[in-house]
């Protein structure tokens, strides 16, 4: 694995830090009047979700870990595991819930996903930015309401409620972005 030095940090690596695997959250290069620069960074746990704050100089050096990324097809949901099915070996895996966290609704059947893996071992799953839900109930529509910001609440079919622009009716299909689980477009 390659070695970097502290100040080469950035946002999303992946580093091997006190026997840990431990994601850059956020680098922010300190230059103090007195003393040598250091870069302060926030690292996230990718194992337990762990936050740690820590301080590396210029001639630290850590490892940087590279994580393989597989595609793979969502097939079924099993006493909280998700199966995962590989598209060109046809294997299957099965991997906690809770690794989605809030997404988790988001995730539909054949929907094909992106595995992290180091190694054998799994660290993270990540869906489309973009995914097509239907409305199953909110307000009507109300002729003359065109107000710019004004929003009313809706439930998707996957049960997670959202704020939506006033013309979407119930039963239309939306696209909704998963990180913010906020209202796109139309689909």
């Amino acid at each position: 694995m390659p070695k970097i030095n502290g100040n080469e940090i950035r946002p999303g690596n992946v580093l091997e830090h006190e026997g840990g695997l431990w994601a850059a959250v956020k680098v922010n290069h300190v230059k103090p009047g007195k003393g040598g620069a250091f870069a302060q960074v926030e690292l996230k746990n990718l194992r337990d979700g762990r936050k740690l704050n820590e301080r590396f100089r210029s001639e630290d050096k850590v490892e940087q870990v590279r994580l393989e990324q597989k595609d793979q097809q969502f097939l079924y949901e099993n006493d909280g595991m998700l199966v995962f099915m590989d598209n060109e070996t046809f294997e299957q895996i099965e991997l906690p819930a809770d690794l989605l966290g809030d997404r988790r609704p988001f995730l539909q059947d054949g929907m094909v996903a992106t595995i992290e893996y180091y190694g054998d071992e799994a660290l993270s799953v990540s869906i489309p930015q973009k995914v097509t839900c239907k409305v199953i109930e909110t307000e009507p529509v109300v002729k003359g309401q065109t107000a710019a910001n004004s929003y009313k609440p809706a439930i998707l079919d996957n049960g997670v409620r959202i704020m939506v622009p006033p013309f979407i009716a119930q039963d239309e299909d939306i696209i909704v972005h998963t990180e913010t689980m906020e209202y796109s477009e139309r689909a």
